[in-house]
């Protein structure tokens, strides 16, 4: 296989940044960005390479949510300390976030195979895509009733028990198409909390899942397929979209669902199975 070149990096680096964080699944995108650009995307390089320049994405929200995680921490290590702290909501909120990233770190690491493998098809990817749709779609039906009844939670209300559900759907992310946000966004809005609070427990829940997945993945990297400059430049454009794509997502789920994402799914999805049915594109 060829290496990649620049031009693959930086594509592949705006894919990246701007869906990581958008309910339309990264992965999916990714693999029909590289499907495009004729690499083989079941090739573990390359499944690698898009798990590393991941980090960009993920350095994003740290600096993004830098004093909100020196909050989280700071009142997770005081409550260990005292019973006093435990009660404060913002201990329990940094236990939702550990107990919500548990689950699809495991569920990765004993899936990876079919992970990196026979889930890379881009057949795959189009049933996502158009199922989760659905998800979606009940998930604001449900929250639009819960808002009616004045039911909805904020982010000081946020539990344990909300950290383990949005963890454990956060597992079928794994599948490419699902979209890791439009997974925990979505349990959220199930569980009752509002829009931006569900926005940025998944942003939380995206720093530990999406990090060790890099790093895990880096010894899969090879140099003569993803040399070390195109992996820069890819983590550096992963990084300067994906700021900008969180500072936008927060403000746009402040004052509107998330079905405006549902459309774009759905019609992704249907123009991909055109492709492939035509043979315009690969499967994988």
């Amino acid at each position: 296989m060829q290496p990649l070149t620049y031009f693959d990096s930086i594509i592949l680096g705006i894919v990246e940044g701007l869906t990581e964080f958008l309910p339309i699944s990264s992965t999916g995108h990714l693999t029909i960005a590289e499907s495009m650009l004729g690499l083989t995307v079941d090739d573990k390089a390359i499944t690698a390479y898009t798990a590393i320049i991941q980090l960009g994405a993920i350095a994003a929200t740290v600096i993004y949510f830098f004093k909100d995680i020196v909050r989280l921490l700071g009142a997770w290590f005081r409550g260990l300390l005292s019973a006093e702290d435990r009660a404060h909501h913002d201990y329990q909120l940094a236990w939702a976030v550990i107990i919500g990233s548990i689950p699809v770190g495991v569920v990765g690491f004993l899936g990876k195979d079919v992970i990196s493998g026979g889930l890379r098809s881009l057949w795959v990817v189009v049933a996502a895509l158009i199922l989760w749709s659905v998800v979606m779609w009940v998930a604001e039906r449900r929250h639009t009733v819960l808002e009616h009844q004045d039911l909805v939670r904020g982010e000081g209300q946020v539990t344990m028990r909300d950290g383990l559900v949005i963890g454990l759907v956060q597992c079928f992310s794994l599948i490419p198409g699902v979209s890791r946000s439009g997974a925990t966004i979505s349990a959220g809005l199930i569980k009752g909390l509002d829009r931006v609070t569900a926005t940025r427990l998944s942003f939380f829940m995206a720093i530990p899942a999406l990090t060790a997945a890099g790093l895990y993945e880096g010894k899969e990297v090879n140099p003569a397929v993803t040399p070390y400059g195109q992996m820069a430049v890819g983590i550096v454009i992963a990084f300067l979209v994906a700021y900008a794509s969180i500072a936008w997502l927060l403000r746009f789920v402040a004052h509107h669902p998330i079905t405006i994402f549902i459309w774009y799914r759905v019609a992704l999805g249907v123009l991909i199975a055109g492709a492939l049915s035509l043979g315009w594109l690969s499967a994988v």
